[in-house]
């Protein structure tokens, strides 16, 4: 039986219920919200949806968003072009600018290395990677991936895959808890740990 009193209603919190970690109750509470607001403000907020979805692209460079097919940071002359940081994904590029202790350039992969998740090499974005190092004469690639089994997984992977190219391959301190989200690190933990990052190969020597 469908207890719903409107189709518009139950089409609506069908909707929200997709996004992640929201389920059908929470996903009513937020519409119910939306009800009681002026219909000015709903508007605004899906112009604004349809204008995020619409406007938003990919940093060819680097895989960031941006508005353009460049973005800012890529853009930004005073950026260290030689430094290469590689994130999981657009909130770790955040969490690290928060810290204001890391003036290089990223590189977004858009996931990691997960089996379970049915997520291998191929889905990640690295097929421009190699090319990117040798173009702008990187000197030095640093792997900013949380320190969970699949982060180290994918650290591992990447190492090998630039392993015959001149590059110094760097991982961040282990300032950051074992099994820790970068994205969840205090700023001040996450700044240290950009700064005190190690070889790569010490971390193996362990």
């Amino acid at each position: 039986m469908n207890s719903y009193p409107s189709r518009l209603l139950e089409e609506a919190v069908t909707e929200f219920s997709r996004l992640p970690g929201i389920g059908r109750k929470t996903a009513l509470r937020l519409v119910l919200y939306l009800l009681r607001q002026p219909v000015e403000d709903a508007e605004r907020f899906g112009n604004a949806v349809t204008a995020l979805r619409k406007g938003i692209n990919y940093c060819k460079a680097c895989n960031n968003i941006c508005e353009g097919e460049r973005c800012n940071i890529c853009n930004d002359p005073r950026r260290d072009q030689s430094q290469i940081c590689i994130v999981e994904d657009i909130r770790d590029v955040m969490a690290i600018e928060n810290t204001g202790q890391y003036r290089g350039v990223y590189h977004v992969l858009g996931g990691i290395i997960s089996p379970m998740d049915g997520i291998g090499p191929n889905q990640l974005k690295l097929e421009q990677l190699p090319d990117r190092i040798e173009k702008n004469a990187v000197k030095e690639v640093i792997m900013a991936l949380s320190t969970t089994m699949e982060g180290d997984t994918t650290v591992f992977y990447i190492s090998r895959k630039l392993r015959p190219l001149d590059v110094l391959i760097t991982t961040i301190a282990r300032g950051i808890a074992i099994g820790g989200e970068l994205e969840y690190a205090d700023e001040i933990t996450l700044g240290r740990s950009i700064i005190n990052r190690t070889p790569y190969e010490h971390t193996l020597a362990k």
